[in-house]
Order: structure tokens, then sequence, then C-alpha cells
């Protein structure tokens, strides 16, 4: 009963709220996709990783935001934009993914000692923003489904907010600079056109998948 009474006094209503936005956040970003690829590659490579997580997380959180905040509503009712941004990330993912498959036909420019070319902070940060806000997925997840279950949580809700981005900065975090734990593993070029081929992948597929739902929503939309 002393265990219970106590759990009780500990696990309050803010707690509990940041708890579950902790848990469900982490559900909807620990996912194989196209920005968690690309930090996971440059955290391998060492290259711009604070700045890459930095923007990944703070973008993370400002998309929280916006739908905890309930724009995510009126996001959802402009079609015109979200058509517009399934066709620009399906175009976007794919080119990426034609350049991952070079790097990974090409094994003399994966030499770990030089990463390759390196990319410069601007080209960085540029891929990060654009894998970030060209996904229609970022929206639809974080800011339309994760900031409808916010509002169920009311007075909560920025508890529930909290511990999503809570969630993002310790994810990217750990993707990010974690990465180097398999650093004896990306030694031999190989292994890194083994990656660069997955990335290419995943691109490819959540590229065409995008245009593909660009079609169906662009048809459905001239039908009605």
């Amino acid at each position: 009963m002393r265990c219970a009474e106590k759990y009780t006094k500990f696990m309050t209503p803010t707690l509990a709220a940041a708890l579950a936005g902790l848990g469900f956040g982490l559900s909807l970003i620990v996912a194989i996709g196209a920005q968690n690829a690309y930090v996971l590659r440059q955290g391998l490579r060492k290259e711009h990783v604070f700045a890459i997580v930095a923007i990944c997380a703070l973008s993370d959180a400002l998309l929280i935001a916006v739908g905890v905040a309930g724009l995510g509503a009126i996001i959802q009712q402009l079609e015109w934009l979200l058509l517009l941004i399934e066709l620009v990330g399906g175009v976007f993912l794919c080119t990426y993914g034609v350049m991952a498959a070079k790097r990974a036909w090409k094994p003399e420019v994966l030499n770990t000692d030089t990463g390759g070319k390196a990319v410069s902070l601007k080209v960085a940060v540029g891929t990060a923003l654009a894998l970030t806000y060209l996904n229609p997925h970022v929206y639809l997840d974080t800011v339309l489904l994760l900031g409808s279950v916010a509002g169920t949580y009311e007075e909560n809700r920025w508890w529930f907010a909290a511990g999503a981005m809570l969630g993002s900065v310790l994810w990217f975090s750990t993707l990010g600079f974690g990465a180097r734990v398999l650093d004896p593993v990306f030694k031999k070029p190989t292994s890194w056109r083994v990656l660069d081929a997955i990335i290419a992948l995943v691109m490819f597929a959540l590229g065409t998948s995008l245009l593909v739902s660009f079609v169906q929503h662009l048809a459905a939309s001239l039908g009605a």
C-alpha cells in the first residue's frame, strides 16, 4: 500500500504526460528513414555531427510545438501544400538515392581515412534541412499525429510535447555521436559500400512511395 502511495505521489499527471510523450515520440522517430540514415552516415564520417544532430533535434522540437499549438489541423486542410511536399520530397529523396548509389558503386571514394570527399558545413546543413522538411511523413507524424495525441492531455499537453522533444534529442544524439562505436567496422571500404547501398534503397523506396502517393492524391483531387 505504501509503495502504491509513493508511486502515486511520484507519478504526477505532468510526469505521466512527459513520459508518455517521450515514449510516443521515440516510437515515431526510431525507424529506418532518410533522416536517420543521413545522421548515421555523418556520425560514422565524424563530419559536422553536432550541427546535424542539433538541426534534427531542434527541427523536431519546432514541428512538435507547431502540432501541439493546433496548427496541424490547419495544415491538414491545405491539400495543395501536402501535394507539393509529396512531389518535391519524392524527387529529392530519389535524387539523394542516386547519389548514395554512386558512392556505393565507387569503392575508391569510400576510404574511411578520408571518408570520401568531405562536404562543407553549408552542404551538410542544407541536406539535413531538406531531408527533414521535405518529408511529408514528418508533418503527418510529428505535426498532425503527435499534435492530436498531445491534445488529449489537455492542460498537460505541453508536458507531453516536452517529453517528445527530449526523445528526439536523446535519439539523434545517440545516433550521431554513438555511431563512432561502429568506427572499426567501417575501416573497410566494403562496409561503406554496403551502408550506402542500403541508404540508396531506403531513399528510392521512400521517394517512390511519395511520388506514387502524390499521383494518387492528385488523381483523387482532380476527380472530386
